[in-house]
């Protein structure tokens, strides 16, 4: 496929890398040669397949918005903007275009996800629980995309009547850990997915464009990932 990434920042650059890996090719801009959006015309969409967004909160959406109106599947990998979902799902949907997000690429994580459903029953037998998430200095948005997402499941899964703490941490070069706790008198559960590089989120991410090309719709990626 002909993959045109978006960021040339660390994971931007290990997407491009992996996606070059699996024999796509790959065009890539930062985000000083697309303010705003303004480097995604038709000449540059002309021979591109499927995007990947791994931008900034501040830049996602104008990406979002042009791939839309010009019918090109993408791929967000970018957090902080979820207050614009359903707008972009009304978008995607009217266009008859493909969009699928993530919180996170990593499987791994979305394993974890998981397992974080399982144990948030205990909430509905006298547990209370806690996460926290500890990320690079440089990391935009605070709590991470991947921590509301956690909030959110245990919240589904153990009901929404017991407020659930995230505790956000930006220190050094963490790539990303996430730790939900579950405690009552009697014990506590531990739950931590500690990510050891950014290489799992890249992998994902293509993966999930080569899932994408070619379909119509609008998705979030733990919902899909099994597919892939």
């Amino acid at each position: 496929m002909n993959l045109l990434i978006l960021g040339r920042g660390k994971t931007g650059s290990l997407v491009a890398e992996v996606a070059r890996e699996r024999r796509h090719h790959v065009r890539a801009l930062s985000l000083a040669e697309n303010l705003g959006g303004s480097a995604l015309t038709p000449d540059v969409f002309a021979t591109i397949d499927v995007v990947i967004d791994f931008t900034t909160p501040a830049a996602v959406v104008a990406n979002a918005e042009a791939c839309i109106r010009a019918k090109k599947n993408l791929v967000v990998g970018t957090t902080g903007w979820y207050d614009q979902v359903p707008r972009l799902r009304e978008m995607v949907l009217l266009a008859k275009t493909g969009f699928l997000y993530g919180s996170n690429f990593s499987i791994g994580v979305n394993l974890f996800f998981e397992i974080v459903a399982t144990a948030a029953t205990a909430l509905k037998y006298d547990y209370s629980s806690q996460i926290f998430e500890r990320h690079h200095a440089q990391k935009k948005d605070a709590p991470s995309g991947t921590a509301i997402t956690i909030q959110k499941i245990v919240h589904e899964s153990g009901g929404k009547e017991k407020e659930v703490e995230i505790i956000s941490f930006r220190e050094g070069e963490v790539v990303g850990m996430h730790e939900v706790v579950f405690n009552s008198a009697a014990d506590r559960i531990y739950l931590c997915h500690d990510a050891k590089s950014r290489r799992g989120f890249a992998e994902g991410a293509v993966r999930a464009a080569e899932w994408l090309a070619g379909k119509q719709g609008f998705y979030e990626f733990r919902s899909v990932w099994r597919e892939l």
